[in-house]
């Protein structure tokens, strides 16, 4: 709150300074009390956060907006059959488009997944990258990231919130929504300090199967294939023994499942 207040009083302090230049120009020989350059004196004192002076660069692409700017544009000049479903997520449905980008084609359907993403950037990309592009049905597999904490301290309402969100965005735009299962694992490689992620993404898929179950949403559960008896990914089933990313003997479990699941949503 104190830096705020020493920002507004320092740029208050710029504007009105600049205002009132000619007026004070022909009184410049004689001195006298400058109330705002008092101001300016008084929000510096003691002002010894480097950190709070530091300019923070405007127009970053926090949401990757520009990974599939151009290939949104080539996507939407696509037959419906060829884009018939759009799979919204990160790493995971990231990786499976490059292990199995045959059967992504073969069955029209188009990868948006961006490595590391939580559901509030996939919330921001949702609209231009599954709405626009008109298909009939929707996979989103999210969550992962919130639980690893890679932006923010975890709160599991706010992830519900933007998982709810992009289901009703679909919903309402005419497009079947399934919703998957955040993937099994016990630890993070990337945030070791997170620890055992296993009761949050449990308590997570809960809910995404009763918010499925309440909204008449198909929900795909890809644990019964991919976990082991610890609640965690496969060994063998991972990317050299990666506890998180699934290996393409692991994609190559979970397609007959997103096929079903994806015949749910569009005949239900």
């Amino acid at each position: 709150m104190a830096d705020m207040m020493r920002r507004g009083l320092l740029g208050g302090a710029l504007v009105a300074g600049a205002l009132g230049v000619a007026g004070r120009a022909s009184a410049q020989n004689a001195p006298q009390a400058d109330p705002d350059a008092e101001k300016v004196q008084q929000a510096l004192q003691g002002y010894n956060d480097p950190a709070a002076l530091k300019v923070v660069p405007v127009g970053q692409d926090w949401a990757n907006l520009h990974r599939y700017h151009a290939a949104n544009a080539t996507v939407a000049a696509w037959t419906q059959d060829k884009r018939r479903v759009v799979f919204m997520g990160d790493s995971i449905t990231d990786n499976w488009f490059n292990f199995e980008g045959d059967w992504f084609d073969a069955n029209g359907l188009v990868g948006r997944g961006i490595s590391g993403q939580t559901t509030a950037q996939m919330l921001v990309r949702f609209w231009p990258e599954v709405v626009k592009l008109n298909p009939q049905a929707v996979h989103i597999m999210a969550g992962t990231n919130d639980i690893a904490e890679n932006l923010d301290p975890y709160d599991q309402e706010a992830t519900q919130n933007n998982l709810e969100a992009m289901a009703a965005m679909a919903d309402a735009n005419g497009i079947a929504v399934v919703m998957a299962s955040v993937p099994p694992a016990t630890s993070f490689s990337w945030r070791p300090e997170v620890g055992n992620p296993h009761d949050k993404i449990v308590a997570l898929n809960t809910w995404i199967q009763a918010m499925c179950n309440s909204h008449g949403l198909a929900y795909c559960d890809y644990w019964p294939v991919l976990a082991n008896a610890d609640g965690g990914l496969k060994t063998e089933l991972g990317i050299g023994g990666d506890s998180v990313h699934p290996s393409k003997d692991g994609y190559d479990l979970m397609q007959p499942l997103a096929l079903t699941a994806i015949a749910t949503a569009l005949t239900a």
